[in-house]
């Protein structure tokens, strides 16, 4: 016969790992109550939009895309990537893991590196956004593309356009003065054939151009 024995000590018998159902089930009430309010506090620091700017109703937006003026009418939602690969029709950027995690999306803004997957099409209203497609000047090759050229620095050649974009910018940046600076401040940019030496070389010959 099973033994009756009275267990009801108020909610504090202990579980495994020393906690009691107690203080359990006040953990999963504080964590339940974290993901309620999250939204509602991110909102009111501003970190995010509020409904109407979350709205899927197209805006036009203007910038300068490789020297061009373009004037596009966009979904919010779009980001710079999609609008310059589907919108405009230029396929040097590339898509790589969507998450700004490998840099092959890296293009320019005013200048700046950023991983155009996770800026959207929206925010650009007024910049310049300078991509692979704008760095030379018709057939003559930007400074960056020949030292890759020259130094080997790509294999597939599928993340190079960021690659290129982003030593350009950290050219422009004027942190980078080691090897190991370098080293640092590319590794946004994956390469995954291991091209690193010899993109390495090839910023540090237009560095010292």
């Amino acid at each position: 016969m099973a033994d009756n024995k009275d267990n009801s000590n108020g909610g504090n018998e202990e579980l495994k790992g020393g906690t009691t159902r107690r203080q359990f089930l006040g953990q999963v009430g504080f964590v339940g109550a974290g993901l309620q309010l999250a939204p509602l506090l991110s909102k009111a620091a501003g970190i995010l939009p509020d409904n109407e700017a979350l709205s899927s109703e197209p805006i036009t937006v203007t910038m300068m895309v490789n020297g061009t003026q373009k004037t596009l009418t966009l979904d919010t939602r779009v980001t710079l990537l999609d609008a310059l690969r589907e919108k405009l029709m230029m396929p040097g950027t590339k898509k790589g893991c969507d998450h700004g995690q490998c840099g092959a999306c890296t293009v320019l803004i005013d200048g700046k590196r950023i991983n155009s997957c996770l800026h959207l099409a929206v925010m650009c209203e007024g910049s310049e956004v300078t991509t692979i497609e704008g760095l030379a000047k018709g057939e003559e090759l930007h400074p960056m593309q020949a030292a890759f050229l020259k130094h080997d620095g790509f294999q597939c050649g599928y993340c190079t356009p960021g690659q290129i974009c982003s030593a350009v910018g950290l050219v422009k940046e004027g942190h980078a003065k080691t090897d190991a600076e370098i080293k640092e401040l590319m590794s946004g940019n994956i390469c995954r054939c291991g091209a690193y030496q010899n993109i390495v070389a090839a910023i540090k010959e237009v560095q010292n151009a």
